[in-house]
């Protein structure tokens, strides 16, 4: 029988190995955004604690930024690297909804020596093998070439944090069904901007107390969105190819 503190997730062995892996990497950030716990991992389910449901203040929403700030901060050992305890022989993580979840390429500490090449050859173009979207073909060639990467070290992101994967309780926003590893603080923020967060413009005020962003970062949100984007089309097909064709050709 389960406990009235505890939420059972049924469903496959190693997407509950990988969801473990990325919340306790997340966790461990110093000060960053809260974590559901996980409470034990089974053949045949996760156990999670079970969070209470709230309504997100603005100030709730503030923190939730500072602290996602602090989350991204704790860094990664490379681009596209995933959680260090996961040991996977596959050598690859999960992307997708549960029940429907791919692969998700992840690299070794020094595959990628800048964000838009990963970005391109670890996110995009395996996507795009199945979706076949033309103006991915010619984002791709941008990002390899550096045009849209900084010189920012590997953040440690959430990897899937549309607004479904923040649950707001009492003590505020926390992270859910990640697909953690290496990339760009900008990845997040966009995914936050995807389908809409609740006060996302006191997230956004919160994160840039603790680490202002890059000058542009708004002209740059659809990009950092594609991967998303790209994941929808494979999924689900639809309206998502030609919503995912018109950021596209924002960016060739």
């Amino acid at each position: 029988m389960n406990s009235p503190q505890e939420f059972r997730k049924q469903g496959e062995s190693r997407a509950h190995r990988w969801e473990a892996a990325g919340l306790r990497w997340l966790a461990e950030a110093d000060g960053g955004a809260p974590v559901v716990a996980v409470l034990d991992i089974r053949d045949d389910a996760l156990i999670l604690e079970r969070l209470e449901d709230g309504h997100p203040s603005a100030e709730q929403a503030r923190q939730f930024g500072a602290a996602l700030a602090r989350t991204h901060g704790a860094g990664a050992d490379g681009f596209g690297v995933g959680p260090p305890s996961w040991d996977d022989d596959h050598g690859f993580g999960l992307q997708g909804p549960a029940g429907e979840q791919i692969r998700l390429d992840l690299a070794a500490p020094g595959d990628f020596d800048h964000w838009g090449a990963m970005f391109a050859d670890a996110r995009l173009a395996p996507l795009n093998e199945h979706a076949r979207i033309p103006e991915i073909d010619a984002v791709c060639s941008r990002l390899r070439a550096g045009e849209f990467s900084d010189d920012a070290p590997p953040a440690r992101i959430h990897g899937d944090l549309w607004a479904g994967n923040v649950l707001w309780t009492p003590r505020g926003g926390v992270l859910i069904d990640p697909a953690a590893h290496g990339g760009h603080r900008e990845d997040d923020l966009a995914a936050l901007h995807l389908f809409g967060a609740p006060h996302l413009e006191e997230i956004i005020a919160g994160y840039e107390s603790v680490s202002p962003l890059a000058d542009g970062w708004q002209d740059r949100v659809g990009l950092h969105q594609l991967h998303l984007l790209m994941l929808h089309v494979v999924l689900f097909g639809g309206p998502y190819r030609e919503q995912t064709r018109r950021v596209a050709s924002r960016y060739t």
